[in-house]
């Protein structure tokens, strides 16, 4: 049986990266494609609960000339990748791919994003998940007017990666890989095993002053942090260019939970 390969995203089901990660998927396997019906960046992995929230919308997508069903479903990524899974795929997928996102994902920003958002819903299924994202101006990180880019590179490295998974299963003690690609990387950019970053890759800059009661989005900005971990996401996807490819675990414990720094007069017991 072809494995079953579950297709999100948080730039909505419409989004050209989405469709261009479905094109690797279908070279693959089958196919359930299941997105936010509407541009949903940096989301993260929140539920939407409010107005129609939880519709599902059906809309056709072609891949390599053959048309298949996507759905768009009201809500954030995560909501999209939940109803993947529970209503849509005929089984539990063997393996989720989300994005290809407009706009990189690395370093402590991460923990916004809808992209790995929706690959971490899925992971909390039990399914192998890669999120994948790619440089681009950020003008079209929130936008619906979908800019044209060349995803082949980064179709590439995903089916490289994800014909990896399906024959060995995901590294051991990892739930997502995050794929990073840079504006111009080529099939010879070098691909680097990082770890994430504690730092921001966005940073935010002097605001304006403005009218609070009208709608308002906070301004950020990229900044390549001057002392970013030299095995970090930032450093090999901002420094040198490479295409970063981090392994991330649903652990979020710090490894010094249980050092003593409690001490031993303090009791949890009330």
């Amino acid at each position: 049986m072809p494995p079953l390969i579950l297709i999100t995203n948080d730039d909505g089901v419409r989004s050209p990266g989405l469709r261009a990660l479905a094109e690797v998927a279908a070279r693959i396997g089958d196919v359930v494609i299941s997105a936010p019906a509407r541009q949903q960046t940096s989301m993260s992995r929140g539920f939407d609960h409010g107005g129609d929230a939880g519709r599902i919308l059906q809309i056709e997508i072609a891949l390599d000339g053959q048309m298949y069903p996507a759905y768009g479903v009201v809500g954030s990524p995560a909501m999209a990748a939940a109803h993947g899974v529970l209503e849509l795929a005929p089984r539990l997928p063997d393996l989720c791919l989300s994005g290809i996102n407009y706009g990189e994902n690395v370093g402590f920003s991460v923990t916004r994003s809808g992209t790995l958002g929706a690959a971490i819903e899925a992971a909390s299924f039990g399914i192998p998940a890669i999120a994948v994202s790619q440089e681009s101006h950020p003008d079209a990180h929130f936008s619906n007017d979908y800019t044209e880019m060349d995803w082949h590179v980064a179709q590439a490295v995903t089916e490289q990666i994800a014909r990896r998974v399906l024959e060995r299963g995901l590294p051991a003690g990892t739930d997502v890989l995050n794929v990073n690609v840079p504006d111009g990387a080529t099939q010879q950019s070098p691909i680097r095993w990082t770890r994430q970053s504690r730092h921001n890759y966005y940073s935010y800059v002097e605001q304006p002053v403005r009218d609070r009661d009208m709608p308002f989005r906070l301004r950020t900005q990229r900044l390549t942090p001057p002392d970013a971990e030299h095995d970090s996401d930032i450093y090999a996807f901002a420094v040198e260019r490479a295409i970063a490819v981090t392994p991330l675990t649903a652990d979020l414990t710090a490894c010094g939970f249980a050092d003593g720094w409690l001490g031993d007069d303090v009791s949890m017991q009330s």
